[in-house]
């Protein structure tokens, strides 16, 4: 860390330099997140609040909601004040906050991902025993799993990034801290920071895929087998949202981080970034929760309730 502190600030360059676009893209970054602020916030008040909802996979979105909060946060209110004011510069300990937060939460959700297909796995192949696989300390121990692996990742990639040196130029061509132009921006040799991060990604992206993989897999063969064509098309409902979140979530992450650095494309990195760091965490709340009968009738419930206590007010 002592070697990187010969640059005390970093210019991130954002999207792009025409000043005709800062306003647009403002105002569409401003309704995505303000967007992904009510998706998540609400869906997670909503589970909280309504006891139907207290089961595990309920339990789970709650936290996957919180970890899309999280990571949108650490990286959507700084792209849009650089947008808005045109100050683009951030200290050297900011950045290394916003990419510690921002890996962190992302691989919390990757792991999310996984511990929610093994849970539709156990709801599906396993129902009979579904409420003794799935108890509240289960829940608890691999949403807290989940939590640890990604602080742990964040705290070894941010010590790798960071202990390199940046002496030269400061200038990020990126609209936030991020590996691959912080390696580009480094004057030491980052052979090995790429190397830690092409296996530690690379382990975490595999681990969670194969459970993943395998939990559908057995859920297919469980469907296939199921007589009812009402509760077929029920659960391929459930896995086709699921999996089109995983496989939008995962082909970004691997597009941008399982590749050398030399095949890097800044421009197309850039546009990669903005659909996993501020469209997925919007997206995530229709495609898991919105579209659930559930969650409508626990939102109708509250509006009820709201409408009523208005009404007795006035």
């Amino acid at each position: 860390m002592e070697n990187s502190t010969e640059v005390t600030e970093f210019i991130l360059l954002g999207l792009t330099d025409d000043p005709q676009l800062q306003i647009p893209l403002f105002i569409i970054f401003l309704l995505v997140y303000l967007t992904t602020l009510v998706g998540n916030l609400g869906m997670l008040g909503l589970i909280l609040l309504d006891s139907r909802l207290h089961t595990p996979m309920y339990f789970f979105l709650s936290n996957l909601s919180l970890v899309d909060f999280g990571y949108s946060s650490a990286v959507t209110p700084k792209v849009m004040a650089g947008l808005l004011t045109g100050d683009r510069t951030m200290s050297y300990e900011s950045c290394v906050s916003q990419f510690f937060f921002f890996v962190s939460f992302i691989t919390v959700e990757s792991f999310l991902l996984a511990t929610m297909a093994y849970d539709r796995y156990a709801a599906v192949c396993r129902p009979l025993h579904y409420t003794t696989t799935m108890t509240t300390q289960v829940c608890a121990r691999l949403t807290m799993g989940s939590y640890v692996c990604g602080f742990l990742n964040a705290s070894i990639h941010t010590g790798n990034i960071f202990s390199l040196s940046f002496c030269g130029s400061n200038v990020v061509d990126h609209f936030f801290c991020d590996a691959p132009p912080l390696l580009a921006l480094s004057c030491s040799d980052s052979s090995v920071s790429e190397m830690v991060i092409f296996f530690v990604v690379g382990f975490n992206a595999l681990f969670s895929i194969v459970v993943i993989l395998i939990s559908y897999l057995l859920i297919f063969i469980a469907i296939l087998r199921m007589r009812s064509s009402e509760g077929r098309q029920k659960a391929f409902s459930t896995c086709g949202s699921h999996l089109t979140a995983v496989s939008i979530f995962y082909g970004t992450v691997i597009f941008m981080y399982l590749q050398p650095s030399s095949s890097h494309s800044m421009g197309t990195d850039k546009m990669a970034s903005v659909f996993y760091t501020m469209v997925i965490p919007m997206l995530n709340p229709l495609v898991y929760s919105l579209r659930n009968k559930e969650v409508k009738n626990a939102f109708k419930k509250a509006v009820g309730k709201e409408k009523s206590s208005i009404g007795f007010v006035f």
